[in-house]
């Protein structure tokens, strides 16, 4: 299964790629920009795109809108990546059409298994219980 990871700092950047590596049925490309993520779908076609929301010149909210309106990217489920957790946030990053969000600061133990979680042919019809600070 293959997943683009995109985040714009490479520390993080580098942690998600080897946290998801630690799964050897995963295939992991990486990108620090939306632009260039935008390529990379484009011709890699990946199963799952786990995008940072907050980054320069091109956030993830308007990578995900050019993504939705392409025909050879718009079936692919995008995660947002994102410190922004809050409830309305929540709701509007799936109104946008994500599938849904991992709080960042992630733990690498468990990326992996939670990027799995959104992938598969039933992954887009679970009633996937999205989780909040306090709660």
């Amino acid at each position: 299964m293959r997943i683009l990871y995109v985040d714009d700092d490479a520390d993080i950047r580098e942690i998600a790629e080897m946290s998801l590596q630690l799964d050897p049925e995963l295939d992991v490309k990486c990108s620090d920009n939306g632009k260039d993520a935008l390529e990379i779908a484009r011709e890699w076609k990946p199963d799952l795109i786990l995008l940072d929301v907050m980054m320069p010149n091109m956030d993830g909210p308007t990578v995900l809108s050019h993504l939705r309106e392409e025909t050879e990217t718009t079936h692919i489920p995008v995660v947002f990546m994102t410190a922004r957790t809050q409830r309305h946030e929540v709701e509007q990053f799936i109104a946008l059409g994500a599938r849904g969000v991992i709080a960042k600061p992630f733990n690498p133990m468990s990326l992996a298994s939670e990027a799995r979680g959104y992938l598969g042919d039933d992954a887009a019809s679970v009633d996937r219980p999205t989780r909040f600070p306090g709660s």
